[in-house]
């Protein structure tokens, strides 16, 4: 944890120009009769997430709303009321919001409106997920209320009417299980059932364990009488881990689950569950970080380098980043977990904030598969990688695991051919109408663009006129056509973003799969794994490349056998390349050391804190002449990107050192804050620590 993780504040001159803004955008209200005796007045946060009305807004409480309007729930309100001359009230939206106190007076010189509804006496906004939420708006340069919108579900009315079931008393502790295999994993369960606040960085060992081992911990700390909280980057991560807890628990009544494939009203069930004290333990995707657990004393992250686990939508929070505000604010433990370390993980490490918690390397060999190398010279050499995109070495390794079980293949792209170019230069095949990409759909199909989805059957290459094109990447759907004639009578399965399978047989099939989509394979796992076209993934321009192409590898890589049942992952890429030799040696927390390093000597995150600042190319340079930004900030850019909707954009990069993120975060708020009330510009986006800076 660095000193950013405190809520910023920032210059005095910055916080002066938001304060005067956002006073002057205050709305008109008028005097209200018949309001409460007793605290008449409501401060509610609204739900307009403007960064020029970033604030609380006092209203009057009507008598006949002074028990429900209290402090946590929702109401309705008029916003952007005015009073005409009689007197009488005109115009106003109904909004959304929270009442966040109740108080005797109001400092704001004026009428107030009353409030126009109370929505449900429910109070969903607890205190510390209100300083919690104002906390990651002020991080990331956002507004309170987007960070509560992923606070808070939505209401159902049906479910709230529902009586949550009785709190479970809390179970035995459990025996130490396969956390045995790890030297301080007994320990570690030993502190959270004591009720101690352990912080580790958790690298966990191939195989199918780690759902029982998060089951564990959970138990561990529900033992000691505090909460848990579990997030996972996707639903049948999520799965694995409540039938693990399921098990283990002896029922589902101790645990609830959040994800959106629950459906509204059943998600919005298990979280006024968690809310309301029933239940002790949730488990669910990224919105679940903010779950308000009683008693929080244990936060699980697993695997935080996936993409997941940063939300798309403004402030653009991470997960991760979340956790770690939320345990040192709350007094909880933390196992950051994963079979691949970011280097935000190793920085922790290095800090002294986060103990280390992996296997000896013994047991690390013992459980992990053998891997091989195929690098670009020995597919040049080839003759049957011509044939079948698959290596000599890859297709005999496919055909002996074939059979005893299930084959992996892993390919970096979706669809049938997905990257062409031209066959005589080697030029990009682009689109005539937009410049997208051109790719073949299917076999004998026209090409189509992948941006607009205009077909072009007539195209040519623009440099040299030339007619015949070569594919640059095949996908997933052209590898599994390839590999069923090259091993005929074998059943072969396909997992993508179209159709995701949760998992497969034990029996001899071949099983073609985009990143990230890997289906578990019954019984012992994979006999063997085939991870191909290895330079697509490491040769995307983007600082984090090497580190998740091998958070990749090792996903699908520890789904296959150990090497003494025969396991085998074959990795078609260059074989010196650093994330190819940390998964030979299955060393992800090397690797991370090492990328650390090099971002310390390079001054990137995780050792510096950054803001990715990207709009047209005039409204970039508005933000950034307004901005007062902190000393010794340094300006990358700004570098143009691909058009968007037909206008030029750019985007500049800003960097400041540790313990300068808060500044930066409030400067370039009130450069935005500036620009909306004075100039009404056209938006720029503004993202704190953006995940790509490639």
């Amino acid at each position: 944890m660095s000193s950013d993780d405190t809520p910023p504040g920032g210059p005095p001159e910055q916080l002066a120009l938001i304060r005067e803004t956002v006073r002057r955008a205050k709305p008109r209200t008028w005097h209200g009769a018949h309001l409460a005796e007793e605290l008449p007045v409501a401060r509610v946060v609204v739900d307009k997430g403007l960064l020029h009305l970033d604030q609380f807004f006092d209203y009057a409480v009507p008598v006949a709303m002074a028990e429900t309007a209290q402090p946590g729930v929702r109401v309705r309100v008029r916003f952007g009321a005015r009073v005409s001359a009689a007197g009488r009230r005109e115009g106003g939206e109904l909004h959304d919001g929270f009442i966040v106190a109740r108080l005797a007076s109001s400092d704001f010189r004026g009428p107030l409106a009353p409030l126009a509804q109370v929505l449900s006496p429910e109070r969903v906004l607890t205190p510390a997920l209100l300083k919690l939420s104002r906390t990651i708006a002020d991080r990331y340069a956002g507004t309170l209320a987007d960070v509560l919108q992923l606070a808070v579900p939505p209401r159902h009315a049906k479910a709230e009417a529902e009586p949550s079931p009785p709190p479970q008393p809390p179970p035995a502790a459990p025996p130490a299980g396969s956390w045995q295999r790890y030297p301080q994993g007994p320990e570690f369960l030993a502190a959270l059932t004591a009720g101690h606040p352990p912080r580790a960085v958790w690298t966990a060992l191939p195989g199918p364990s780690w759902p029982q081992e998060i089951a564990l911990a959970v138990a561990a700390t529900l033992a000691g009488g505090r909460g848990a909280l579990v997030v996972l980057p996707d639903g049948r991560a999520v799965a694995r881990v409540d039938a693990a807890l399921t098990e283990l628990l002896g029922g589902p009544e101790r645990h609830a689950v959040l994800t959106a494939d629950l459906g509204p009203k059943e998600r919005y069930r298990n979280w006024l569950a968690v809310s309301r004290g029933s239940v002790r333990a949730v488990l669910g995707t990224r919105a679940t970080v903010f779950a308000p657990v009683h008693d929080l004393g244990l936060l699980v992250v697993w695997s935080d380098g996936d993409s997941s686990h940063s939300d798309p939508r403004a402030p653009h929070p991470h997960v991760r980043e979340i956790a770690l505000l939320r345990a040192a604010e709350e007094g909880a433990a933390v196992l950051l977990g994963g079979l691949a370390m970011t280097v935000e993980g190793a920085q922790l490490l290095r800090t002294g904030w986060a103990r280390p918690l992996a296997a000896d390397r013994a047991v690390v060999r013992e459980t992990a598969p053998r891997v091989r190398t195929v690098g670009e010279a020995d597919q040049a050499r080839d003759a049957a990688a011509q044939a079948a995109r698959l290596p000599s070495v890859a297709w005999q390794a496919a055909r002996e695991a074939l059979r005893s079980g299930p084959v992996l293949v892993q390919v970096p792209r979706r669809g049938y051919v997905p990257r062409l170019a031209c066959g005589r230069c080697r030029t990009p095949a682009r689109c005539a109408h937009c410049a997208g990409p051109l790719e073949a759909v299917g076999a004998g199909e026209a090409l189509q663009c992948a941006w607009c989805g205009i077909a072009a059957a007539d195209w040519h290459c623009v440099e040299c006129g030339s007619f015949r094109l070569r594919a640059q990447v095949v996908g997933a759907r052209r590898t599994a056509e390839e590999l069923g004639k090259a091993f005929p009578g074998i059943p072969v399965r396909t997992s993508g973003r179209d159709a995701v399978l949760a998992g497969v047989s034990a029996e001899p099939a071949l099983v073609i799969s985009t990143p990230g989509a890997e289906p578990v394979a019954e019984g012992s796992g994979y006999a063997a794994a085939l991870l191909l076209d290895g330079w697509a993934l490491l040769s995307r321009p983007d600082l984090r490349s090497g580190e998740e192409t091998l958070r990749l590898w090792l996903a699908a890589a520890a789904l296959v056998r150990p090497a003494a049942e025969g396991g085998l992952v074959v990795v078609v890429a260059e074989p010196t390349a650093r994330p190819v030799q940390a998964l030979v040696r299955w060393d992800p927390a090397g690797h991370a050391d090492l990328e650390l390093a090099e971002r310390a000597q390079l001054g990137f995150p995780p050792v510096s804190r950054m803001a990715a600042v990207t709009g047209s190319p005039g409204a970039v340079a508005d933000l950034l002449g307004l901005a007062r930004l902190p000393e010794g900030a340094d300006l990358l850019g700004p570098v143009p990107l691909p058009p968007v909707r037909g206008q030029e954009q750019e985007r500049a990069l800003l960097r400041v050192r540790p313990g300068q993120g808060g500044a930066l975060a409030a400067a370039l708020k009130a450069a935005q804050i500036a620009r909306v009330a004075l100039r009404g510009a056209e938006p720029v986006k503004v993202r704190i620590d953006p995940t790509d800076i490639g």
